[in-house]
């Protein structure tokens, strides 16, 4: 019990971390009535290099960040627990990309939010369990559907056309996730062999070894 529960402190310590940095910014934007909106990405242009790192930080207000919060803080603490291995460098790399695609192809219009991770972690916590077929990872995969499931509307162009949503974050930080998620199929928690599953790839492994099978090796004439 006890580990688990240090587990799981140390699954939310850096989406803590992360999420806390986001709502001082909101603070301090609101405290001394400024608006950091310029450390968002600016698509193709040199001032907006920097949000590549800063814009998951920025919000347009309490309410936006406040809709990102539990999102953010829900995947990230399952993304830390179940990939621990693999967390940083997974949200590392949707957190650049991301910006990155934005930069090169988004709107001209300042792009902020952590929603764009959120779609990542998201897309990396679904396809990652269904590549496994890890029943538990899968089982965290529908998950992830049911409670998340419809933010797969937001990366559509044009599905909320009255509302300032940066659509292309939330397509490029899917785009992310999945990449990741095929990516990294091969390591961090697999699923579980059974011992007939075993017993088959030592079997195959014998074929392999064969003189039949194995090109290497020829047969040999004793006729003398």
């Amino acid at each position: 019990m006890a580990q688990e529960k240090n587990r799981l402190i140390g699954a939310a310590t850096i989406p803590v971390v992360l999420l806390l940095i986001m709502w001082i910014i909101r603070f301090v934007e609101y405290g001394f009535g400024i608006d950091l909106a310029f450390l968002g990405v600016h698509p193709l242009h040199a001032n907006g290099l920097p949000g590549i790192i800063l814009s998951p930080f920025i919000h347009a207000g309490f309410k936006h960040l406040g809709a990102n919060s539990v999102p953010f803080l829900v995947l990230g603490v399952a993304l830390f627990y179940f990939y621990r291995d693999l967390a940083l460098k997974v949200l590392g790399f949707i957190w650049l990309m991301t910006g990155i695609l934005v930069w090169f192809g988004g709107r001209d219009a300042w792009h902020i939010g952590a929603s764009g991770i959120i779609y990542g972690m998201a897309s990396f916590l679904f396809f990652s369990g269904l590549i496994r077929k890890n029943n538990g990872l899968a089982a965290l995969a529908l998950v992830v559907v049911f409670l998340y499931g419809g933010l797969v509307w937001g990366a559509i162009p044009g599905f909320f056309p009255k509302q300032h949503i940066s659509w292309e974050s939330h397509l490029g930080s899917l785009f992310s996730g999945l990449v990741m998620a095929f990516y990294y199929r091969k390591s961090g928690p697999q699923r579980k062999k059974y011992s007939w599953e075993l017993e088959e790839e030592a079997e195959n492994e014998d074929d392999e070894d064969s003189y039949w099978k194995n090109p290497t090796n020829t047969w040999t004439d004793w006729d003398d």
